[in-house]
């Protein structure tokens, strides 16, 4: 934060609402700064005061990360006319976070959403290569040389895949690490060799993974990690 900056812009940063609906609450008197009530929306809050709405601290935080375990049926998005978007499952008022990438409505796991960005362009950026790690289940049997096949780069008609890293766990069960993230990416290229993507799980992001986060759980980042996918970013 600046070293002041007035008090209706900090509201509406912290997802209190619009400029004009943040106005509404200060006019209202709902707005404490060091036990005065304040209604003016031009005051000019100081780095070092806390602002309460409603009896409620509010400190002002630039830029949120959250890590979120997507279930399936929620689309990668901030709106959506059809379906429920993946920001109802964040704990943030706020309405400048968003979707780092984005995984299809049927696939599930780890998915970052943030507000800053210039690290959300480092890490979809191509020449970064953040690694994005797949737990997939899948019809059909792998060709027996399957491993090298996805370790190569691979033909998908519109564009070629950078080489990427299969894990077979079981008869129907794979790892698989990818670079990119282009549309449909995994499934298509399991389609490629003969089998169909039943299931599809992102397991990890660059140094992030899901470890024991539940289906449709979001959690702010720790300061290390938000550390490591900076470092990891450039």
């Amino acid at each position: 934060m600046a070293m002041a900056m007035r008090l209706d812009k900090f509201l509406s940063h912290m997802g209190y609402g619009t400029r004009n609906e943040v106005k509404n609450i200060i006019k209202n008197g709902w707005v404490t700064i060091e036990g005065k009530t304040i209604k003016k929306a031009d005051y000019q809050v100081k780095e070092d005061q806390i602002v309460y709405v409603d009896d409620t601290p509010v400190s002002y935080i630039q830029y949120e990360y959250y890590i979120l375990n997507k279930p399936s049926g929620y689309v990668s998005a901030t709106e959506d006319n059809v379906h429920p978007t993946i920001m109802e499952l964040i704990p943030s008022i706020r309405k400048d976070l968003y979707p780092v990438g984005r995984l299809d409505i049927d696939t599930e796991g780890l998915l970052l959403v943030c507000n800053d960005g210039q690290l959300t362009h480092d890490l979809l950026s191509p020449k970064k290569h953040v690694q994005k790690k797949y737990y997939v289940e899948f019809e059909g049997t792998l060709p027996e040389n399957a491993v090298e096949i996805f370790n190569q780069p691979m033909d998908l008609d519109d564009f070629i895949t950078k080489p990427s890293t299969l894990e077979i766990l079981d008869t129907n069960k794979a790892y698989l690490t990818i670079s990119e993230g282009k549309f449909h990416q995994v499934k298509r290229m399991f389609q490629k060799i003969g089998c169909e993507v039943t299931y599809l799980q992102r397991v990890s992001f660059g140094p992030l993974e899901l470890k024991n986060l539940e289906i449709g759980q979001a959690r702010a980042l720790s300061p290390d990690e938000i550390e490591c996918l900076k470092a990891h970013s450039h």
